[in-house]
C-alpha cells in the first residue's frame, strides 16, 4: 500500500490529478464557445449545444461498462486505453472542418472521458492507504472542478486571440503528458484480483439499485439537478453574447469563475449532514438553487453573476450530499450504485438543452427561467418525498 506523504504517493497522485484536469478540460472547454459555434455555422442554441453535450451523453454511457471492465482487465490498463483514446480524438478535433465532424468526434471522445471517472476512485481504495486515500480523494475532486473551470477559460481566451479551435492544442498536448505520467508513475494495485466481466451480473445490479426507492430517488435528484444547472450557463452564454452585454468568449468563460463557490457548496456538505438529515440538506441546496435563478432576472451583469455564484453554491452543496448519499444506502454493489448515479447525472446534463429550448424560444432567458423553476420545483418535491420515505423506513424499523 502506498502510504501518505511519500515519494510514490506525490508522484501517483500527480499523475491522477493531471489526468483529472485534463479529462474535465476536455469535457467543458466548449460551453462558452458555443454563441460562436452557433453564429459560424449558423445553428441555433440548441443545435450548437449538441457539440458540448454529446460529449457529456457519451461519458454518462460509457461508465456503465468501463467499471466492470476495470475489475476483469485491470484498472491501470483500462485506465491507460482511454486516456490515450481522449489523446487521439482530441488531436483529431483540432482538424475538424465541418460541424458534423466536430458532433462525430466529441462523442468518440466522450466515450473515452469516461474511463478515468470510473476507474480513479477504485483504484486509489486498492492503492493507498486510509489516510493516504482521503487525502488522494481530496486533491482528485478538487483537480476535477479545476479542469471544468480552467478548459472553458483557455478556450475562451484562446477563442479571442484566434479561431475556436485552438481550444483543443493545448489539452491535446497535456493530454500526451498525462499518458505519460499515469503510465511511468501509477503502480499497478498489489491487490488487485481480476474477476471476469459478466455483461449479465452488471446488469443484475443495475436492474436491482433502479427498484430501490431511496436509491432511485436520489438518482433522480442529482440527474434534475444538473439536467437544468449545467444547461443554464448554456443558454446565458448566448443572453451574454448579444446586446447589451455584448461580451466575447474569454469574458463568457470568465463566468465559470462561480464555480468556485461550488467547492465551498461541497466542503459544507459534511456540516449540513450532521446538522439536518440528508435529504433535507438536498432540499436547502435546491432552495439556494431556486433564489440564485431568481435573481438572474436582474438586467444588471453584476447580479448575473451574483445569481451564478449562489447557483453553483446550490448544485454542488446537493449533489454532494447526493453522491455520499447514494454510498451510504446502496446495500450491494456500490461501485455500480455510484456509476449508475453518475450515468443519471450527465445523461440529465446532455439532455437537459432540448428542455429548456422552447422555454427559450417563447420568452428567452426569462424563459429559460421559467423552465428551471418548474423543474427545481420538481426536484425539491423529490427531495421532501425521499425525507418521508426515510422517516417512514426508520419508523418501521423502531
Amino acid at each position: 500500500m502506498i502510504d501518505y506523504k511519500t515519494a510514490a504517493f506525490y508522484r501517483s497522485a500527480f499523475a491522477l490529478c493531471l489526468a483529472a484536469v485534463v479529462v474535465f478540460a476536455n469535457l467543458h472547454l466548449l460551453q462558452p464557445l458555443l454563441p460562436q459555434l452557433s453564429r459560424e455555422f449558423g445553428l441555433t442554441p440548441l443545435q450548437a449545444s449538441w457539440a458540448y453535450t454529446v460529449a457529456t451523453l457519451c461519458l454518462g454511457v460509457s461508465l456503465l461498462v468501463y467499471a466492470a471492465l476495470s475489475d476483469a482487465w485491470g484498472r491501470k490498463k483500462l485506465l491507460l486505453l482511454t486516456l490515450a483514446g481522449m489523446t487521439l480524438s482530441t488531436l483529431a478535433l483540432t482538424q475538424v472542418d465541418s460541424f458534423n465532424s466536430l458532433v462525430f468526434w466529441r462523442a468518440v471522445q466522450g466515450l473515452f472521458l469516461g474511463g478515468l471517472p470510473a476507474i480513479a476512485i477504485a483504484w486509489m481504495g486498492e492503492a493507498y492507504s486510509k489516510p493516504a486515500m482521503v487525502a488522494a480523494v481530496g486533491f482528485y475532486i478538487s483537480a476535477n472542478s479545476l479542469g471544468g473551470i480552467s478548459g472553458r477559460l483557455m478556450a475562451g481566451a484562446l477563442a479571442d486571440l484566434g479561431h475556436w479551435q485552438w481550444a483543443f492544442w493545448p489539452v491535446a498536448i497535456l493530454s500526451i503528458f498525462s499518458c505519460y505520467f499515469i503510465w511511468r508513475y501509477l503502480p499497478a494495485s498489489k491487490v488487485f484480483v481480476a474477476k471476469p466481466f459478466s455483461l449479465r451480473q452488471a446488469c443484475i445490479d443495475n436492474w436491482y439499485h433502479l427498484r430501490q426507492p431511496l436509491l432511485l430517488l436520489t438518482y433522480l435528484i442529482g440527474g434534475l439537478n444538473f439536467f437544468i444547472f449545467l444547461n443554464q450557463y448554456t443558454y446565458i452564454g448566448f443572453v451574454l453574447a448579444d446586446a447589451p452585454y455584448s461580451l466575447s468568449s474569454f469574458w463568457i468563460g470568465l463566468l465559470f469563475i462561480t464555480y468556485f463557490t461550488g467547492t465551498v457548496g461541497s466542503a459544507m456538505s459534511g456540516r449540513v449532514a450532521q446538522r439536518l438529515p440528508v435529504p433535507l440538506g438536498m432540499a436547502l441546496g435546491v432552495i439556494i438553487l431556486i433564489l440564485g435563478t431568481l435573481i438572474t432576472l436582474s438586467a444588471s451583469l453584476w447580479l448575473i453573476v451574483l445569481g451564478f455564484f449562489i447557483n453553483a453554491f446550490g448544485f454542488f452543496l446537493t449533489h454532494s450530499l447526493a453522491s455520499s448519499w447514494v454510498n451510504q444506502t446502496a446495500s450491494r454493489a456500490k461501485a455500480s450504485a455510484s456509476a449508475l448515479y453518475l450515468v443519471f447525472y450527465y445523461v440529465g446534463a446532455s439532455s437537459g438543452g432540448v428542455y429548456l429550448q422552447p422555454f427559450w424560444q417563447w420568452l428567452n432567458w426569462q424563459g429559460v427561467v421559467v423552465a428551471a423553476l418548474l423543474m427545481y420545483g420538481v426536484t425539491l418535491l423529490l427531495c421532501l418525498w425521499l425525507w418521508l420515505r426515510v422517516k417512514a423506513l426508520q419508523a418501521s424499523q423502531l
